[in-house]
């Protein structure tokens, strides 16, 4: 019986980040077509998060009545500072970066975030580098190896691996001067989005320490992301027509991405880093890449490039890497803890 629940709680959690990923991967599709279809890349992030803070805060008013700690000045100005780096910033360069590059590389430069995460973590002195043991040498490595993948995304194309006729909405509506190369102004906005995403990663562990109620730490971050993305949109959105939603395709892109990324997707991370921690669902990021690739091709008719392949190689290579290094070195400081506990036990007088 034992066996039998523990076997049980792997498939749930299995399936559990599995459905995170795909997640994942729709937002990368869904968003194309939102731009696509017309929604400003502007406008678009308010409603996302709008229809994300709706959902989360019941929740998170109800489920952590008790536990929530009291806030204060200091807290609410580091909520508004991580949702510029989490949200608004890193919004706003996936919707523009996915109007120069398809979206499957958006998806590859995506899993540059680890070793990005880890290298801002090591500046930081949360993480330290140990050259001379095997796990610290795989985490440099993986970091190195990584963002040399992610340059060979943005300075070589190469040769087109699919022969079929390039969709024109992969450079759909230029924001620059056509005198700038799209792919790399593209993959440049991507970059940005992974930096701040990262950024995110590591300055909400101080902020979480603090507050620990996840669910309303999620909603106070997705208000004030509401809050910037908003007046990001009135400065730049004068256009009344580009606040209207238009079609049902427009519609469904905008609930998607407010329920299921901004209310499923996080409440699925939650449990599942809870559950397995963050090594075991971080090392199902690729499969984003491999749903993203297919949807693209069948949707928007991208073609695979030989620099994209070669450079989401590398970035999963480093991811890898970096992950292999990180549960070495758990697994190691556990063992010396183990021993350690044994040795004092053994020159325990009262033993």
């Amino acid at each position: 019986m034992g066996g039998e629940s523990f076997s049980s709680e792997k498939v749930k959690l299995l399936a559990a980040v599995l459905l995170l990923q795909l997640c994942y991967a729709g937002y990368n599709i869904v968003a194309k077509v939102a731009l696509d279809t017309g929604i400003s890349q502007f406008v678009f992030p308010v409603y996302r998060n709008v229809i994300g803070f709706s959902l989360l805060a019941p929740f998170a008013y109800f489920l952590e009545r008790e536990d929530r700690p009291s806030l204060s000045l200091s807290l609410l100005l580091q909520f508004f500072l991580l949702a510029s780096c989490g949200i608004t910033i890193n919004q706003l360069c996936l919707l523009i970066g996915l109007r120069y590059v398809p979206t499957t590389y958006a998806a590859a430069i995506h899993n540059l975030t680890p070793a990005l995460t880890f290298a801002m973590a090591v500046a930081l002195r949360f993480e330290q580098v140990h050259i001379a043991k095997r796990y610290g040498l795989a985490k440099v490595l993986g970091t190195v190896t990584s963002i040399g993948g992610a340059t060979v995304i943005t300075l070589y194309k190469g040769l087109p691996l699919l022969h079929h006729p390039l969709s024109t909405n992969v450079l759909a509506t230029p924001l620059v001067s056509n005198s700038i190369p799209y792919w790399e102004l593209g993959c440049a906005y991507l970059l940005g989005k992974c930096i701040t995403w990262s950024a995110w990663m590591v300055l909400q562990v101080p902020v979480v320490k603090k507050y620990p109620a996840r669910l309303s730490f999620s909603a106070f971050i997705c208000f004030f992301g509401f809050l910037q993305c908003l007046v990001v949109a009135f400065i730049s959105e004068t256009d009344s027509e580009k606040w209207k939603v238009h079609s049902v395709e427009q519609l469904c892109t905008i609930l998607y991405a407010g329920l299921v990324l901004s209310g499923v997707a996080i409440a699925l991370q939650i449990w599942c880093i809870d559950k397995g921690g963050p090594l075991f669902t971080a090392v199902f990021g690729p499969v984003q890449i491999v749903v993203v690739a297919i949807m693209s091709v069948l949707i928007f008719d991208d073609k695979l490039y030989l620099g994209g392949v070669v450079g989401s190689v590398l970035i999963v290579l480093g991811l890898y890497l970096v992950l292999w290094g990180k549960k070495e070195e758990k697994a190691l400081n556990q063992d010396l803890s183990q021993g350690l506990e044994r040795h004092l036990l053994q020159i325990d007088p009262c033993k």
